[in-house]
């Protein structure tokens, strides 16, 4: 015979079932969320760093940046050794406007000394090109500062005579603020010296 008893203990076994599963979901997927989280801080640790030359654990963000940095460092040399070097009658003045924004008073006392030496002059008297063909540079951390040694392989037009040349140049690089867009790259040259200058063999045209 049927009893309301039978219900009712249909029922609580019903939901003493419903409780265990909800209980046993919940703890599968905190131990899933948990692996999961675990397994993300692990691969994140294990890519987060890098290991230097000397075997030093370097954070890969200092190593992104340093790589920016290179980068942009390069592109700061060759713009204002394109600017600097890369002159004719025509824009010599605009030239040479933009390669002082990229330099400190270094490089705006070796401008005037090329100025009082008549070297602009030269170049509106005989109506000269001075063409830069190749620009390298290399870059060094010493004690925390950015040095520099450019190439720059550069050609002299005087109508009838082109002479090549290839000028070694040194300094150093100085974080600064960027200023868009005179100085884009936030750098400056200083302590800028011409080590040598010589005359070589033209360039191979390609």
């Amino acid at each position: 015979m049927k009893t309301p008893y039978q219900d009712i203990y249909k029922v609580l076994k019903l939901n003493r079932f419903i409780v265990l599963a909800v209980v046993v979901f919940a703890m599968l997927t905190s131990s899933f969320a948990l692996w999961v989280a675990f397994s993300t801080s692990k691969r994140a640790l294990n890519s987060a760093f890098a290991i230097s030359t000397d075997g030093s654990i370097i954070p890969l963000k200092l190593v992104t940046q340093k790589e920016n940095f290179q980068v942009e460092a390069l592109a700061h040399l060759e713009q204002f050794h394109a600017y600097f070097y890369d002159i004719d009658a025509s824009n010599y003045e605009k030239n040479l406007e933009k390669a002082l924004w990229l330099g400190n008073s270094s490089v705006a006392n070796l401008y005037r000394q090329k100025k009082a030496d008549g070297v602009y002059n030269r170049l509106l008297q005989y109506s000269l090109v001075q063409k830069v063909l190749h620009i390298d540079s290399e870059l060094e951390e010493v004690d925390g500062e950015h040095h520099f040694r450019t190439r720059v392989v550069f050609e002299i037009n005087r109508g009838v005579i082109v002479d090549t040349y290839e000028l070694v140049s040194t300094g150093k690089l100085l974080l600064v603020d960027r200023h868009f867009p005179k100085n884009p790259h936030g750098l400056l040259i200083t302590d800028y010296f011409e080590n040598s200058l010589r005359k070589i063999a033209a360039q191979p045209t390609n």
